[in-house]
């Protein structure tokens, strides 16, 4: 009898391998969710007291940034936050893990 009864190229521990790099593909993708996530807020709370400061006090900014223009800025600053550092952990959280974890094939 052959190996591929099922119709299916792959075998078991290669099912098993890609389980497990799905599972560490989520694993990464939701820590760097819930870093972005904590680094956009700091961001926009950061950037909202100079702004809303800045727009009260400065004659410049009195004059040129309305509503729309300074919940933009806080917007954008909090968006930009988010993505840099979910990015940056979700690479250094894989870069991590590929040198820990051998793959289920190897210890078969």
């Amino acid at each position: 009898m052959g190996k591929n009864v099922g119709g299916s190229p792959f075998d078991r521990n290669e099912f098993a391998a890609i389980d497990q790099k799905q599972a560490m593909a989520k694993r990464c993708s939701h820590e760097g969710v819930v870093a972005g996530a904590k680094a956009a807020v700091v961001a926009s709370i950061a950037t909202t007291m100079p702004t809303m400061a800045s727009a009260r006090w400065l004659p410049w900014a009195k004059a040129n940034l309305n509503y729309t223009a300074q919940g933009l800025i806080i917007s954008t600053v909090g968006g930009a936050a988010y993505f840099i550092v979910a990015d940056k952990t979700i690479l250094a959280t894989a870069r991590r893990s590929s040198f820990n974890k051998p793959s289920i094939s190897d210890e078969l």
